[in-house]
């Protein structure tokens, strides 16, 4: 691993090279690679990347009092301790890790970006004076309710992808959300969400929603992910004109409706759904600005004519599918 000349990590291994010049000389074999560790050479850095150093704890970082970004993703770390001294950090990464606790993080009032991405993480806890926060990454936990967040008044990124939350909850305060990310999860309905008026991007591919509903104080929108769900209609969208992205690819949608007056629609992708009826198609040529358009795997894909006919009723689409228009 590279070297920034203010950190390194140090291997404890057998058997090191020791600089004798006899090509004969056996090299012992490194059987098992031992645990690394921290070691801090410039105190006054502002920045700290260990990433992909097998370290397994945290520890010697009392010397960093300038220090405002740690990165250890990729460890083999399993408790968030000895940060108490690091009161100037602003960003910390404990991505795949295995931790399975968020604790011992009070002191980092200063810290901004949070990120406990893939670990093992079973509660939202632990965040209770990190105020200033405004962006925490929790996806690939384990994860089963959204909690404790409320007192987060600056948060505007959340990402809790990829746990086992069934319900939308708990997020009154967070008014200033710009983008949710709540895919890969058991949720069953869009809920919850009218006070999160800021919101422009929402992400909730492959839950378990079968409808487009409560969205109606979301005016803001510009980019709505759901795909791999269980939807049948296109709905529910009527005050989101400013959505530029709509994906609803991998569903169970027969028809293309209720998207004429998404002036500013650029990317629609439907894919993988049940669009049979070319009138349903003609649809699209409301939406002027349309940039790329996905309809593969729909029963109207299999029209041998299905791109000569998609260029003549959309002639400024530059994209169809993945294949760029001729």
């Amino acid at each position: 691993m590279a070297n920034n000349g203010n950190y390194q990590r140090i291997d404890k291994e057998h058997g090191e090279a020791s600089g004798e010049e006899d090509s004969e000389k056996e090299v012992p074999e490194i059987e098992d690679e031992k645990p690394g560790e921290i070691l801090i050479i410039d105190p006054d850095t502002e920045e700290v990347d260990l990433n992909h150093s097998r370290l397994t704890k945290l520890e010697n970082l009392e010397p960093l009092t300038k220090v405002k970004r740690l990165c250890f993703t990729w460890n083999l770390i399993k408790k968030i301790e000895n940060l108490h001294t690091l009161t100037t950090l602003v960003e910390l990464e404990l991505r795949d890790n295995q931790i399975t606790v968020i604790e011992n993080l009070d002191a980092l009032v200063n810290l901004e970006v949070l990120d406990l991405s893939f670990n093992r993480i079973k509660k939202l806890e632990g965040l209770d004076n990190l105020t200033k926060l405004d962006k925490l990454f929790l996806s690939s936990n384990r994860l089963s309710e959204i909690e404790n967040l409320s007192h987060l008044k600056n948060l505007i990124i959340l990402e809790l992808g990829d746990n086992k939350i069934r319900e939308i909850k708990n997020l009154d305060g967070l008014n200033n959300l710009t983008n949710l990310f709540f895919g890969k999860n058991k949720i069953t309905t869009i809920q919850n969400l009218e006070n999160l008026t800021n919101l422009k991007v929402i992400s909730l591919q492959d839950n378990r929603l079968t409808k487009i509903e409560n969205l109606q104080t979301l005016t803001k929108l510009e980019q709505l992910y759901l795909s791999e769900n269980g939807l049948t209609c296109i709905q529910g969208l009527d005050n989101c004109p400013d959505i530029t992205t709509l994906d609803v690819a991998n569903n169970r949608i027969k028809k293309i409706q209720n998207i004429d007056h998404l002036n500013n629609l650029e990317d629609f992708w439907m894919n993988d759904n049940h669009v049979e009826d070319w009138a349903t198609v003609e649809n699209l040529t409301a939406n002027k600005k349309l940039q790329t358009v996905y309809l593969e795997r729909n029963p109207i894909a299999k029209d041998p004519n299905y791109r000569r006919k998609m260029k003549l009723l959309l002639p400024w689409l530059p994209q169809l599918d993945a294949t760029l228009c001729r």
